[in-house]
């Protein structure tokens, strides 16, 4: 545990205050401030106000009161999240300050050191306070919905709990479906096997299946029925018992096929729904059942909504930049005159000068 020293005033520097962390001897520096002090950088970055000083394993920082308590703490965190053998990232780094800053009552070292599954020297753990939420939600309920954006672990995180409670024998085998929508009435023009046409839309879900089980193994657990994935169709006229059943991309099935799906759910089983409401590939004038749900659940026990951000998403930093700008302009008001509702927030050619 790192040793602080109580926090004094500079008195040259007005409301500036000095705090120093003393760093345990058994932990190395650099698994702390990282290679080229990019860590050290990504704190500095943080807390901008802060003057950063480190000295063998003593760390100084001067700066004003509410940013020093704020990165002591953090320092503290990091130095939990490092002792426990989790490495440490720039990016690690950036998600504990947004934490952190936050002003909620989580800790980001309880977040980044919560392991879900390790495999092949691989652990899954969430990377985000809200993606801790979604992942207790799901050890919580019957019936978890995960709604945000791309790149927020939704479906990842899903399938990682899945195999957890297969491998826990907590249920006996796992159904991931999802609607094949983009193919709609177009599939029977497509080359190859009912199997071949579908493969494409599934594809997402063989990925992150091939992450967490042995791959060889997989073809052998799916030939005995322990893992299933098949196209949301498939789960008609069904009831699913002891299963782990996920439905993702939920955003494209109607009001009808979520109602169909989950009426599926037998005794012991645990179901999940993923998807994202922004990006519905319906035909247009049929509602998301994805959004529908939502009104039609909200007061039913034992079924939790999750609603993942910007601040979750775990891919590109950019991507979260991008679905926040996208937000910002689904948020403008339509152009005057244009009354034809998404899509119109304002002129579409707008100074780029493009076609509409």
């Amino acid at each position: 545990m790192a040793e602080t020293t109580p926090t004094r005033r500079d008195p040259s520097s007005g409301a500036r205050v000095e705090h120093r962390i003393t760093v345990p001897p058994e932990l190395p520096m650099v698994a702390l401030l990282g290679l080229r002090d990019e860590n050290l950088t990504s704190m500095e970055e943080g807390f901008p106000g802060v003057d950063v000083h480190v000295r063998g394993n003593e760390i100084a920082l001067n700066g004003p009161a509410g940013d020093v308590a704020l990165l002591a703490r953090l320092v503290d965190e990091l130095i939990d999240v490092a002792a426990s053998g989790t490495p440490l990232t720039a990016d690690v780094v950036r998600r504990s300050v947004v934490m952190l800053t936050a002003a909620t009552t989580t800790r980001p070292a309880d977040v980044l050191t919560f392991n879900i599954l390790s495999n092949r020297g691989r652990t899954i753990r969430p990377k985000t306070a809200g993606q801790k939420e979604y992942v207790d939600a799901i050890d919580r309920n019957t019936v978890t919905f995960g709604i945000g954006p791309a790149g927020t672990g939704k479906t990842y995180l899903a399938m990682a709990k899945a195999v957890q409670a297969l491998q826990a024998r907590q249920v006996t085998r796992i159904v991931l479906t999802r609607p094949a929508v983009e193919a709609g009435e177009r599939l029977g023009f497509l080359p190859g096997s009912l199997s071949e046409k579908i493969d494409p839309y599934l594809r997402p879900l063989y990925d992150a299946l091939h992450d967490m089980v042995d791959p060889d193994s997989i073809p052998r657990l799916m030939e005995a029925g322990t893992i299933e994935v098949a196209p949301l169709a498939y789960m008609r006229g069904r009831t699913l018992n002891d299963a782990f059943i996920i439905l993702d991309e939920a955003q494209n099935t109607s009001t009808e096929q979520m109602k169909m799906f989950l009426t599926r759910l037998g005794f012991g089983s645990r179901v999940v729904v993923t998807g994202d409401v922004t990006q519905v590939d319906l035909p247009s004038g049929t509602a998301s059942g994805l959004r529908v749900v939502q009104d039609i659940l909200r007061d039913v026990d034992d079924v939790a909504f999750c609603r993942l951000g910007s601040a979750d998403v775990v891919r590109h930093r950019l991507v979260g930049q991008i679905i926040d700008a996208y937000a910002r302009w689904d948020a403008l008001p339509p152009a005057p005159g244009s009354g034809n509702g998404a899509g119109s927030r304002r002129d579409l050619r707008g100074s780029a000068g493009g076609p509409r």
